[in-house]
């Protein structure tokens, strides 16, 4: 059963106002933390809007990652997952995320996530979600290593150039 969409246009301008000003604050003080805290209402009105099981399932690990991604940035876990697995780089349904930090890694997921939301879901709606959170979660890299912004945004371009 389709979600309501009375109020839908009024909620996603809010929350993508939200993380706007979260992607602001947090690039003029240097806190990531702004930016991930900002995105939440956006990521838990897109998990409620899904409807489908592989968008309700990549929805809800999106959130799930985010709350993960405010737990590593206050707690300072510093943890290199591709020293662990001894690789740089894993493919993650169907697409190439590169590996390192964890704070960096949390929000590639999300990057992929929001891609994997934008293409698989119908709505209006909740495609303006996936956009919100794909573009936040990029200020989120750019605010912890902007060297690592620029290696993933050329590795985006080059994934999708090849998609095309």
């Amino acid at each position: 059963m389709a979600k309501p969409t009375k109020y839908a246009p009024h909620i996603c301008t809010a929350v993508t106002i939200l993380a706007l000003i979260g992607i602001v604050i947090g690039l003029v003080t240097g806190s990531t933390l702004w930016i991930v805290i900002l995105l939440l209402p956006t990521a838990i009105y897109e998990a409620y809007r899904t409807e489908g099981r592989s968008t309700k399932a990549s929805s809800a690990l999106l959130v799930l990652v985010l709350i993960l991604e405010i737990a590593f940035i206050l707690f300072d876990v510093n943890f290199n997952i591709a020293q662990y697995l001894g690789t740089s780089q894993e493919y993650l349904a169907g697409y190439l995320v590169p590996l390192g930090e964890i704070k960096v890694v949390a929000p590639t997921l999300m990057v992929v996530l929001s891609v994997i939301l934008f293409v698989r879901t119908r709505g209006v709606f909740t495609r303006w979600l996936a956009v919100t959170i794909f573009v936040t979660s990029f200020s989120i890299v750019y605010s912890i290593d902007p060297e690592i912004f620029s290696d993933l945004l050329k590795e985006a371009i080059q994934q999708g150039s090849r998609r095309l």
